[in-house]
């Protein structure tokens, strides 16, 4: 999303009407007079870290108000500290000179209850954990993998030096060399022709493949030396999601979805309460008991993705989920997935989709020949085909 934010080069040199917000303020707007007096409080310096503290507040929450409050009067002698959260004066400070303000201007602001405020901590916490959204907190320029980095906090995927060389072709490694850091909560797009090893590399991942040299973490596990009967239990924790759909043909959507949760041995009162409401989220709530051959591919694809996340993994990986779809159909899944991403679920996409790329604007690993050619963040999909 651009950005919400007023910065001081922005002011303009006549002052505005502010633009009151409609808790505050009653149907009655009071003169332009009146309303300067109102806002003529500068903002305090030493409130903590909220939206407020800005240099310039979000147009949503007020920009004209704060803009008119720092023009003008900035040279003024300092006054009584305002009300912080309705940016009006406090009862304390002293009037200037009396003025006829209208009754329904005079009104008190109403107090903040409880679950206002928890309202307004839960939308803070949501925005500043949101990476669409500009905030003081986290700036445009700014990547989860460099934030996690300087928190101390481990990748969930790392790779070093990782080699795999198959027999049929012992001069031409499908992985050569791989490098990879991949951190909690990134969307990551992984990119290439057809044949650059993209799903050797998901596959390995998912240790489906074990490499010929080299380390893989994933998710804490060392892949090169986990035993194979916690493979099963390593894999709870990822969700899958293949470019053939892989359902059962003979199961409805919620039996195929279902059927993912029995596997792990969840209780029938878990699995009677977590279906519907995945289903529901990725828009089946009306198929829930049509077969996979009664769904169209799109829809197919959704109960697909349902299935992957039914178990709420942290880690998702989907090896061309768009590739048999529509471009309509496309954008839909995308959507998607990129709103199980903003739950926290760090979601890997390999894909010769160009134009969702471009358009996403998220971290992009380029392969060419089993070597990671190129790892951009925000970036495009570059000059590769789907050849």
């Amino acid at each position: 999303m651009g950005n919400h934010f007023r910065t001081p080069g922005d002011e303009q040199a006549s002052p505005q009407v502010p633009q009151v917000d409609p808790v505050v303020a009653a149907p009655a707007a009071p003169s332009t007079d009146v309303q300067d007096r109102l806002f003529e409080q500068p903002v305090p310096q030493n409130i903590p870290q909220t939206v407020f503290d800005a240099p310039a507040a979000p147009d949503a929450l007020g920009s004209q108000v704060f803009a008119a409050a720092q023009q003008g009067e900035a040279a003024a002698a300092p006054q009584p500290a305002a009300n912080p959260l309705f940016n009006v004066p406090s009862p304390d400070a002293p009037s200037a000179a009396p003025v006829s303000v209208p009754s329904s201007a005079t009104a008190p602001a109403p107090a903040v209850t409880p679950d206002q405020a928890a309202e307004v901590a839960s939308l803070d916490a949501a925005l500043a954990n949101n990476p669409d959204f500009t905030t003081v907190f986290a700036p445009v320029d700014d990547s989860r993998a460099r934030q996690a980095r300087e928190a101390g906090v481990e990748p969930v995927i790392l790779m070093e030096h990782v080699t795999k060389i198959y027999p049929a072709q012992p001069n031409k490694p499908a992985l050569d060399d791989v490098n990879l850091e991949i951190y909690p909560g990134e969307f990551v797009f992984l990119v290439g022709h057809s044949g650059s090893g993209k799903t050797t590399l998901l596959n390995t991942m998912l240790r489906n493949v074990k490499p010929t040299s080299g380390r893989v973490m994933v998710a804490g596990q060392d892949l090169m030396k986990i035993k194979n009967r916690k493979i099963p239990f390593l894999r709870r924790q990822i969700g899958a999601v293949f470019q053939d759909y892989k359902l059962l043909p003979n199961r409805t959507a919620y039996e195929n979805v279902a059927f993912a949760l029995q596997c792990i041995g969840k209780p029938k009162a878990v699995i009677k309460a977590q279906v519907p409401e995945v289903l529901r989220l990725v828009g089946l709530a009306e198929q829930m008991d049509s077969l996979p051959d009664q769904l169209s591919g799109g829809e197919q694809q959704r109960v697909s993705v349902a299935r992957a996340m039914v178990n709420r993994p942290p880690l998702l990986i989907c090896d061309e989920p768009t590739g048999n779809l529509d471009p309509a159909i496309s954008l839909g899944i995308m959507k998607l997935l990129e709103r199980i991403n903003r739950t926290g679920t760090t979601v890997i996409v390999a894909t010769h989709d160009r134009e969702m790329v471009d358009s996403m604007h998220r971290r992009v690993i380029a392969l060419e020949g089993g070597r990671v050619i190129r790892d951009q963040e925000k970036g495009g999909y570059g000059n590769y085909g789907a050849f």
